[in-house]
């Protein structure tokens, strides 16, 4: 069964298995498979050789009524500590063939340049994404630039952050009311320290990256992304979005994840792997 948009009431929506993790707000993906599907998209990049880890926060999952083409799988998280986090992502790149590309977005940034460091990961893509240097922590750059509107819209309480009703609009300012209701209504909440910690590892100093800088970030400082991507030296997109593009424009962050397979299994051919 496939709901289209204007059928989706949030309330109703069972909640799936493996979700958006997005740095302190996990997202039913229901919505962003829905516009892929009426648009035709493949869920996943097919590639002869590479296939993608898609990173809690998962791109997309297949839900009722999709078809997943390709190999993704979306490791899932407890936000209580970044190594416990690599950890599971590491665990979960075993699930699929390699070489892997992994996905992450905000947060799942440092948890990707962490993991990424495996053997098996050719290729990272960030999303609005953090990307700490090896004595760097998730937090040490955003304390480099400007805070952003969502700092105001948090409540600390029983041990986890919670991002406040209020505070939606400086997280997913350019989605639909009811969409907003459905991330806010499934966040996932982190351990306030989960940002202290340092992720144990430096992939892109190692791996070719892509990074999406989503222009009107409320969350994650787009002048702090270009930091991250220039640092990195990734292939860089800039899109019209909130601090969620792929909720906002599915269509696009697929198009760059297909481009990083592509590049990916060009590189393999050329090395005879």
């Amino acid at each position: 069964m496939t709901f289209g948009l204007p059928t989706i009431r949030p309330e109703l929506l069972p909640l799936p298995k493996s979700r958006f993790l997005l740095h302190n707000v996990e997202i039913n993906i229901r919505v962003a498979t829905v516009r892929l599907e009426r648009s035709g998209k493949q869920l996943c990049p097919r590639s002869a050789e590479s296939f993608v880890v898609l990173r809690a926060p998962a791109i997309l999952r297949v839900d009722r009524g999709a078809h997943l083409l390709g190999e993704c799988i979306a490791s899932q998280h407890g936000l209580n500590s970044t190594a416990e986090d690599v950890a599971v992502t590491k665990a979960t790149i075993g699930r699929v063939s390699s070489p892997v590309i992994l996905v992450g977005h905000s947060y799942g940034g440092s948890v990707i340049t962490g993991a990424g460091t495996d053997d098996r990961v050719a290729g990272l893509v960030y999303i609005a994404a953090l990307a700490p240097d090896a004595d760097e922590t998730s937090q040490t750059q955003q304390s480099n630039f400007p805070k952003t509107d969502v700092f105001s819209h948090i409540d600390v309480k029983d041990g986890r952050i919670w991002l406040l009703p209020e505070g939606i609009d400086s997280f997913a300012g350019d989605l639909p009311e009811n969409e907003k209701k459905l991330v806010l209504a499934t966040q996932g909440a982190p351990k306030p320290d989960l940002f202290e910690a340092r992720v144990g590892g430096t992939a892109w100093k190692s791996k070719p990256s892509w990074y999406i800088v989503g222009k009107n970030d409320r969350t994650v400082h787009p002048d702090l992304e270009r930091f991250f991507a220039k640092r990195m030296g990734a292939t860089t997109y800039e899109l019209d979005s909130s601090h969620v593009p792929m909720l906002s424009q599915p269509e696009r962050v697929l198009d760059v994840i297909r481009a990083a397979a592509n590049a990916v299994r060009g590189r393999s051919a050329a090395a005879g792997q």
